[in-house]
């Protein structure tokens, strides 16, 4: 397939979920692809991302079974948590996931460079060793990097990249931010026994997720022991002698102690340096590439998929990007990607997930709703002796009875979610899940029973 006057018909830039798996479908379709990746295969997900982050959640979630076991018979004697074994296995995991992508791409015949590649032109990449190569199509999927906000002492902060290396389990952590990465390491840290506080520059937690879901984590998680500090943001960070970390947030008088600060106040798209200005590639307001509804930037041979276009950082749309687009190039397909009602989840103590409109923004679009909720008490909190109560929600179009939108928060709630969101997708009404028979006794059998 390939023309005799390019090295290859695609050249990728990251070997992350989108890179790899534009890459894999183009080699099906006949294409010579070639990919580079400076750091591991696997990206942002596999390698310090969602994987080894929801490895440390189950880790953590053991810290509350086993205080539970008693009351369902069970004697545990010598309960006694080991940071560095968790941390070892999770990061043996990660090692497994980068030679499994690694072995897809082989198995597909991608030939790989380990080693940073810069655009220098429409067809053409360069390698840090200085090899110069050409492609018909070029691909940058390099995915999004955490942002670091500028004040003083940053250096002695980590971000999520970092936190998964961690020599110990920290006594006291702050962390800045009040996103879900934030979020879900907070419960994790929380679980393990550090003591946590959360400092947020608003007065808001999960911007973008329904408002009872957010106030009914935030009421949980508070009781759980997390501790918020909102309109605080961090303005200081000094470190002492001890090794302790001084935290000076917005309007304290005195500093936070802690043994570790972790910024998790976003990530922005990983632009920077690629020499996308020598193809006339044109970025947007946040730094992400613009692309079309094909996945094409400003130059015609020249493409971008996964968080480096912003448009919805997960990793099954970058995946689905990418195959897209190698569908659409490489195979003949005229495949289009469609962002409405894409299911989300946080991974926090309680977990909570949600897809397609939230009541706000339903009322915004729609006007006339009705609104159906279960506020239950999971069955597994009552030997527990936990009041910690699940809350789930239906949002429905008043005149078609077309569900909208479903936002839930309780155990196994991005389980639950899964099934629910092609329900939603599928434009079922609420007469549909009131004719569906209950499963019981389960918790995903409020979804049948809201009224």
């Amino acid at each position: 397939m390939a023309e005799q006057e390019y090295d290859y018909d695609l050249f990728v830039i990251g070997a992350g979920s989108g890179g790899v798996r534009a890459s894999r479908i183009a080699a099906s379709h006949g294409a010579r692809v070639a990919v580079a990746e400076e750091y591991r295969v696997g990206g942002t997900c596999v390698i310090r991302g969602c994987v080894p982050k929801k490895l440390l959640v189950y880790g953590s979630h053991f810290a509350e079974e086993l205080q539970d076991a008693s009351n369902y018979g069970w004697t545990v004697e010598k309960m006694h948590f080991d940071w560095p074994t968790l941390r070892d296995a999770v990061l043996k995991d990660v090692d497994r996931l980068n030679e499994a992508y690694t072995t897809t791409l082989e198995n597909h015949k991608v030939e790989r460079f380990l080693e940073r590649a810069t655009i220098t032109g429409p067809h053409g990449v360069r390698l840090a060793s200085g090899r110069d190569i050409t492609a018909k199509y070029i691909l940058v999927a390099t995915g999004a990097w955490p942002l670091m906000p500028e004040f003083e002492g940053n250096e002695h902060c980590i971000t999520s990249n970092e936190v998964f290396h961690l020599p110990e389990l920290p006594r006291r952590i702050v962390i800045q931010g009040a996103g879900y990465i934030a979020l879900e390491f907070a419960g994790i840290f929380n679980a393990l026994g550090s003591a946590v506080t959360v400092v947020n520059r608003s007065d808001a937690i999960l911007r973008g997720y329904d408002e009872t879901l957010r106030d009914r984590l935030l009421q949980i998680t508070m009781a759980r022991g997390i501790t918020y500090r909102f309109n605080c943001p961090i303005t200081k960070v000094e470190k002492q002698e001890d090794g302790c970390l001084h935290v000076w947030v917005k309007g304290a008088q005195d500093p936070i102690p802690a043994d570790a600060v972790l910024v998790a106040t976003g990530r922005r798209p990983n632009v920077a340096g690629l020499g996308l200005e020598t193809a006339g590639v044109e970025l947007g307001e946040r730094g992400e590439i613009r692309v079309d509804d094909t996945a094409k930037t400003t130059c015609d041979s020249i493409y971008a998929v996964g968080d480096v276009t912003d448009r919805v950082q997960l990793t099954p749309v970058a995946i689905r990007e990418g195959h897209a687009f190698a569908d659409r190039v490489f195979g003949g397909k005229d495949v289009r990607i469609d962002y409405a009602c894409i299911p989300s989840a946080v991974f926090s103590q309680p977990p909570l997930a949600g897809v397609g409109l939230t009541e706000g923004q339903a009322r915004n679009a729609y006007g006339n709703i009705r609104v159906y909720s279960s506020d239950f008490r999971p069955m597994k909190n009552i030997f527990a002796h936990r009041p910690e109560r699940g809350l789930y929600k239906m949002i429905v179009d008043a005149q078609t009875d077309r569900v909208l939108g479903i936002h839930m928060i309780g155990p196994d709630s991005p389980e639950i979610l899964q099934a629910a969101a092609i329900a939603v997708k599928a434009r079922l009404t609420k007469a549909d899940f009131d004719a569906t028979v209950a499963l019981h006794p389960s918790m995903a059998e409020e979804l049948v029973l809201m009224r």
